[in-house]
């Protein structure tokens, strides 16, 4: 068999798992219906072991070229679901994509799950939108599939709105039919204060390497009456986001201040490096950070990453960039390059603040953009040092009512 054909073969053999599983319906359904099924005869079972060994015993040279050689030739959503689904063949094959697989800051392509949580590009921006669902208050954004302001889009994450007596949460999951902290998908949260001015954005898993919950901890955490053990509650606070009140009444759009904790100052310099998360948590137990029982817990978070920080010094600051007053149009005008049609006080783009540049010079690269092209419809593009996750909650932030700040 020639090596074109074994290439051929393999990418068929992907692209069949990879449309039974998006035709696929959720867990329950795909259990019951597994079990309505009829078993399978001893013929189509042993033709079914022979193939999957076929592919399995693959020579590890072969296998890696031609799993290189599909992620090279996936550039885009949905062909690139055949890269994830060589992932899911067994585990030689898994071993090696993730080696093949770089980073969105490397690559410019959203794979896995936990590229969600790594930092964007440099060079270029990633391109995505967030839809907005008024009657049940959910937020969905997608990465867009060509460079057209919307499209059918690839879905990212979903929040959903929590009105509480003191504060809003927005709680943030992987699964935009299930937004909740009792599953699997929930990785983090954005919460305000009383007045909607000043949030904070959590975290579920630890942004560092190493930065877990200690046994004595779990142990006392897995053994309250309170909790599930797999319901992942780690709450690890990563940036602060405020907005600037406007007392007087003053004409301009809304000013904000987002201090990212997580990310030190110099991840923006030449050679400088952003916090990467490689895997989420393999126990949940590893989630346990600060559970709302354990107030403490959630200092012990806050003080590793501020130790963190102090070794590579300083924490980074975004601020909004100032607009320009346009004499002719009457009104504060910012270049969004054809990626906002629509003016809103919502709309802004956000730069690294002179007050975290050692150098004390004008930073006018745009780290993130957010801005309205239809009713329910906004753009979001964000590049290094911050992540999907991080770039959508600082998001949803600006959906808040903000009377004292307009």
């Amino acid at each position: 068999m020639s090596f074109r054909s074994v290439i051929q073969e393999v990418k068929g053999e992907i692209g069949a798992i990879s449309r039974r599983g998006f035709r696929s319906r959720p867990g329950r359904v795909r259990r019951v219906a597994a079990a309505a099924e009829e078993p399978p005869d001893e013929s189509s079972a042993a033709a079914l072991v022979m193939r999957e060994s076929c592919w399995t015993q693959l020579p590890p040279e072969l296998l890696r070229e031609v799993l290189a050689r599909v992620e090279e030739s996936e550039g885009w959503w949905p062909r690139r679901r055949d890269v994830v689904a060589c992932a899911g063949v067994c585990r030689s094959w898994r071993g090696i994509v993730r080696e093949i697989v770089r980073t969105p800051e490397a690559s410019g392509n959203l794979t896995f799950p936990i590229s969600l949580k790594q930092p964007g590009p440099r060079d270029a921006p990633m391109k995505c939108f967030i839809v907005r669902n008024r009657t049940t208050q959910t937020y969905y954004l997608y990465i867009g599939l060509t460079d057209a302001l919307t499209d059918d889009g690839k879905f990212l994450l979903a929040a959903r709105k929590c009105r509480r007596t003191t504060c809003t949460e927005y709680l943030i999951s992987l699964d935009m039919n299930n937004i909740s902290k009792r599953t699997d998908t929930y990785v983090g949260k954005l919460r305000s204060n009383f007045l909607g001015t000043k949030f904070t954005v959590y975290d579920a898993h630890p942004p560092y390497a190493g930065d877990v919950i200690s046994k004595d901890q779990s142990a006392r955490v897995i053994g309250s009456n309170h909790l599930s053990p797999r319901i992942p509650a780690g709450n690890y606070p990563v940036s602060h986001i405020s907005y600037e009140l406007n007392v007087l009444g003053s004409r301009g759009p809304r000013r904000m201040h987002c201090a990212m904790d997580s990310i030190p100052v110099s991840a923006i310099e030449q050679g400088g490096t952003a916090p990467t998360q490689t895997e989420f948590p393999l126990s949940y137990h590893e989630s346990f950070t600060s559970i709302p029982f354990f107030k403490s817990k959630s200092v012990r978070a806050n003080n590793s990453t501020a130790s963190l920080l102090t070794q590579n010094g300083s924490k980074l600051v975004l601020k909004n960039k100032s607009p320009r007053w346009h004499e002719h149009l009457q009104c504060w005008c910012l270049n969004f390059h054809g990626r906002v049609t629509v003016a809103s006080v919502k709309n802004f783009q956000l730069v690294a603040s002179d007050e975290s540049n050692p150098t004390n010079q004008e930073h006018d690269d745009v780290i993130l953009q957010f801005g309205k092209v239809g009713k329910d419809m906004f753009t979001m593009d964000y590049r290094y040092p911050i992540s999907a996750f991080q770039a959508f909650a600082i998001c949803l932030s600006s959906f808040d009512t903000k009377i004292a700040c307009e």
